[in-house]
């Protein structure tokens, strides 16, 4: 491929957006042209090629701007290849075992015909925006779970597939 990949991201604390920029910099590593932007700020998918979409896990669900994103460019989103990633578990769980989609992610994956998706780890550290976000921080159960080995290795096998067809 030599078009334009897209990685775009829902956060609402940065977390997801530092995920996002890893996959980016092996996408271009591998040689593609890449362009990372907030979902919220994407107006048009139709000039790439393909699409990396990722968003931070609240309470069962995609970061708003993140599920905006999908119904959007929905149309356009099932004409080109598309995997998905969410960040958020708090915990070594996503670098223990596979997490499947939440539910509003598995059925936008089943209706833009979605490649793959991963859960990795979220970061929720001091200073972090939100009532909930300060709850969960004041009972201690903050920190940062992002394996980027992890996002570093599903980045090379999207860079694979892509270079490769």
């Amino acid at each position: 491929m030599t078009g334009t990949v897209l990685v775009t991201y829902g956060t609402t604390n940065g977390s997801t957006a530092r995920i996002a920029r890893s996959i980016a910099d092996v996408l271009h590593r591998a040689g593609l042209t890449v362009e990372v932007l907030p979902a919220r700020s994407v107006l048009d998918v139709t000039s790439y090629d393909a699409v990396v979409a990722g968003g931070g896990l609240y309470a069962g669900r995609w970061q708003k701007h993140a599920r905006r994103f999908l119904r959007r460019h929905s149309h356009d989103l099932a004409d080109r290849p598309l995997w998905l990633f969410s960040s958020g578990p708090l915990d070594a769980s996503a670098s223990e075992r596979d997490i499947p989609p939440v539910p509003g992610v598995k059925k936008a994956m089943i209706r833009l015909d979605a490649r793959e998706h991963v859960t990795f780890g979220g970061c929720l550290e001091k200073g972090a925006k939100g009532r909930v976000a300060r709850m969960i921080l004041r009972d201690g159960k903050g920190g940062d779970f992002r394996d980027f080995t992890a996002v570093g290795a599903w980045a090379a096998h999207i860079a694979d597939e892509l270079t490769h067809t």
